[in-house]
Parts: C-alpha cells; structure tokens; sequence
C-alpha cells in the first residue's frame, strides 16, 4: 500500500521533474493511470512570484512554512521582504534553486520531522500541493501539527468543483519513471469539507486560481479573514548538518 513518504520518493527520483527545473521549462505532466495528463506550470513556477502569488504572501503571517516550494519563486521573494520563510521540497534540484535565489530551503517531505514544528505562523499549500500524499484528511492533519495555535494555512485549489484522489506517475510525455503514487486534485468545496476543526478564514479568485485560508484549533485572532501581517515572526538560528545523502540541510 502507497504512503506518504511513497509520494515523496517518487518526486524526488523524478529525472523528468529535476530536468525541467533545471531548464525553467516543460512540457511536464502527471499522467493518471488511464493515460490521462495534468501539465505541470513549470515555467510560472520558474519565474519570479507574479502579481497573484504576491497577493497571497500579503495575507500571510508571521513565519511562513511553504510545503512543496518547488523551484523556490515564493520563498524568494518573502526573503527579498525581510521576511522569515523557509521551502521544503523531496526535489534536489528544487533545494538548489531555491538557494540560488536567496531563499532558504531543505530537501525533506512534509511528513518528516521539521524544523519548528507546532510554531509556524503561516503554511503554504501552493500549485496543486494541496494533493500531496493523495490524503487530504492526513494532509490537513499535518500540516495543524506544523503551525501554531490559530496558525494560517493557505491553499490553492482546483478550479472546478473536484475532489479526486488518483494514482499517476511524473512525465514529459517522453520518459515516465518509478511507480505510480497518490495525489489528490480538490476544489474548494472539497477541502471545505475535509478541514473539520478548522476555522475558515477566506477564499478567493484571482488570475484564473482559487484559493483559500484556514485556522487551526485554538485561534488567537480575531480575524475573520487572512489579511496582510501585523507583525514578523523570526525563524531561531539554524545550523548545518548532513542528512543520511551528506548533503548539508539547516536545522535547529
């Protein structure tokens, strides 16, 4: 039976994936069993953090986890604020260009242990990554033990009323590598529905994607809404390690 860290060990033996964001560009997809293709945006994902991606990071808290930050646009350009951030993604080559834009970043799944867990003030589920593990309940369950009491996550959702749980593969439509692992594609409505015990704190349209802001258990706040930060949280000194592949990650 698929797991989690199944879908982290996909991604992160995914040539297809490091090439891509390597080059800055695609085609890039997940295929679904029944051939079926969900391109992948890995130029936008490439590029600087556009007007919509700057909207979000304004509605954003304190000290900001972004779970899958891929190549590293968001991250950046909290960092560029002043702003204390950190990206996790299982890709390499994801890590190693977040870095070169002056983000901060570590080569870990979400499920695995994580720098400040339960005092992050802000998670990014961001371009699909709402789906990660292919179990939102589980998904969900996670990322409140990430954050603090009354901590904010923010979601992108699919555009159409969905809720999908699927198994696919990582493709350029030339090479598909390793087996097929769980993802889920939802809409709204759908991660609505699975986000009992929190506290709905807005949803939005903007550029053609949707998104939408929760509050974990215990809310310290007010706020009916995600709105821009009052104030900056500062992520505690790191130091270097070596993970089990000897590559140097931060951690406290």
């Amino acid at each position: 039976m698929s797991t989690p860290s199944a879908t982290a060990l996909a991604w992160a033996a995914a040539d297809p994936y490091d090439a891509a964001l390597r080059a800055g560009r695609g085609p890039l997809f997940l295929r679904r069993t029944d051939g079926w293709l969900l391109p992948l945006e890995v130029e936008r994902w490439c590029a600087g953090a556009d007007p919509v991606d700057r909207d979000v990071l304004d509605r954003c808290e304190g000290a900001v986890l972004d779970v899958g930050c891929g190549p590293g646009r968001l991250v950046a350009e909290l960092a560029a604020r002043g702003r204390a951030a950190l990206g996790i993604d299982v890709s390499e080559a994801a890590v190693e260009h977040t870095a070169r834009l002056g983000g901060q970043a570590l080569r870990r799944s979400v499920f695995e242990q994580l720098p400040g867990e339960g005092r992050w003030d802000t998670v990014l589920l961001m371009d699909g990554n709402i789906g990660i593990g292919g179990d939102p309940r589980a998904l969900l369950e996670r990322v409140a033990g990430l954050l603090r009491p009354g901590g904010l996550l923010i979601a992108e959702t699919v555009a159409a009323d969905v809720d999908e749980r699927v198994r696919v593969h990582i493709t350029d439509a030339r090479a598909t590598t390793g087996e097929p692992f769980p993802w889920a594609r939802l809409g709204t409505r759908a991660l609505l529905g699975y986000a009992r015990g929190w506290e709905r704190a807005g949803q939005w349209t903007a550029g053609g994607r949707h998104f939408a802001a929760l509050r974990s258990r215990s809310s310290r706040t007010a706020s009916s809404r995600a709105e821009p930060p009052k104030r900056t949280a500062v992520i505690s000194s790191q130091r270097a390690r070596n993970t089990s592949a000897g590559r140097p990650v931060a951690d406290r």
